[in-house]
């Protein structure tokens, strides 16, 4: 049985983990999640909703199977989790979270490598693994901190403490907090009006935000007009910048543009 969806519509691919009661991350959900990644990436899709099916996000990686392992088998087991969750910041197209309910562990991390999160005002988000004497395995301190600082990232991993949708909003790992009702239309609208949108563009922002991620302002600048330049020849920016062009020398407003992603 599957433990994902997967629904590409109006150039948005819907990503649903359905794994009851929980949405506990296996590895057989790591390796549907690769797959749908590539599948919304074959198909042309222009952004990505990652959901849950269920009142809670996920509560993390599905730890039954662990004790059972050796170091070297579970090695390979989190690095195939690793390249699957990675695979969320490399696809050029914006990813956008809605997250309702629970959100731990390897939930937590993997909504982490959304561009963009809405959450449930009942949404809670925490790294428990040093109640199991472990460390984020999936790289969620440091991915928290990239957004919040050290200090209140390493404070939420020593105590595994469960943080509320509106503390990580004040933080900015959380862009919205709605109503748990209306977290995903709101989530899906907005996946809808980014995918709409000059997606090679958005490609672009999110390089340059990883580039900046990895080696500071020097790296993004160094790499700013290999990665912006060729945007020039999209048709995207033939078509924004020509009407915008036209609007200004006619003294009107600049009409809307119908972005095709190319």
């Amino acid at each position: 049985m599957s433990h994902l969806g997967v629904d590409i519509d109006d150039h948005v691919a819907e990503i649903i983990l359905d794994n009851p009661p929980q949405n506990r991350i296996d590895e057989q959900m790591a390796e549907e999640l690769l797959a749908a990644v590539e599948k919304a990436e074959s198909a042309g899709a222009r952004a990505i909703l990652l959901r849950a099916e269920g009142p809670d996000f996920s509560y993390g990686g599905d730890i039954v199977t662990w004790p059972d392992l050796d170091v070297r088998q579970l090695r390979t087991l989190f690095e195939r989790y690793m390249f699957a969750f990675n695979r969320f910041e490399q696809i050029p197209v914006p990813v956008v979270a809605a997250v309702n309910g629970l959100c731990f562990g390897g939930g937590f991390e993997l909504a982490l490598r959304s561009d963009v999160i809405f959450a449930g005002e009942g949404a809670r988000f925490g790294h428990p693994e040093q109640s199991l004497g472990l460390v984020t395995l999936l790289g969620g301190i440091y991915r928290s901190a990239a957004r919040v600082g050290r200090a209140r990232a390493f404070e939420w991993a020593l105590n595994s403490e469960q943080v509320p949708a509106a503390t990580m909003a004040q933080a900015g790992v959380v862009n919205h907090v709605l109503p748990d009702g209306e977290v995903l239309e709101a989530a899906r609208a907005f996946a809808r009006k980014v995918a709409a949108g000059p997606t090679r563009a958005h490609a672009a922002h999110k390089a340059l935000l990883r580039l900046w991620e990895a080696g500071g302002t020097k790296a993004a600048d160094d790499a700013m007009f290999d990665i912006a330049i060729p945007l020039f020849e999209s048709k995207d920016v033939a078509a924004g910048l020509t009407s915008a062009v036209a609007a200004y020398k006619a003294g009107r407003p600049r009409p809307a543009v119908d972005f095709t992603g190319e």
